[in-house]
């Protein structure tokens, strides 16, 4: 069962993908944008490579506090293509669960100029909160 409560309004469409809020009691992980690289700084290719990636590394960063991706509660999506990501979503939805399981945390997506890493197409933010 999950640590957080996923906060829906009544009457609203039920969300696709993602929460419209979550709510949780404990320490807060703030885990900063990671990228499409492994470990010895090599780029998967291409978007959806790049974004689950992005995702694996959200997760190595929570392993570090003893926290997994249900513990997710908000993922910032920065995107240097709207097109590439709308053209991969269902793609894009294996291989998010394949990651992250079944847990759908707040989200939001924004397109991007650019990314600090050039070769860098998606970077990935996310804030998860443990149990106490």
């Amino acid at each position: 069962m999950s640590p957080l409560t996923v906060l829906q309004p009544p009457g609203w469409p039920a969300p696709k993908g993602y929460a419209n809020g979550v709510m949780g009691h404990g320490r807060i992980i703030c885990v900063g944008g990671q990228i499409g690289w492994d470990e010895q700084g090599r780029f998967a290719q291409g978007f959806v490579a790049q974004a689950e990636q992005a995702l694996a590394n959200i997760v190595a960063v929570l392993k570090e506090a003893g926290a997994g991706p249900e513990h997710v509660a908000r993922l910032t999506w920065y995107v240097t293509d709207l097109a590439a990501y709308r053209a991969a979503q269902r793609e894009l939805g294996v291989a998010y669960r394949r990651v992250m399981g079944r847990n759908f945390p707040a989200m939001a997506l924004v397109q991007v100029v650019g990314l600090v890493e050039p070769e860098a197409l998606v970077e990935i933010e996310a804030t998860a909160i443990l149990p106490d």
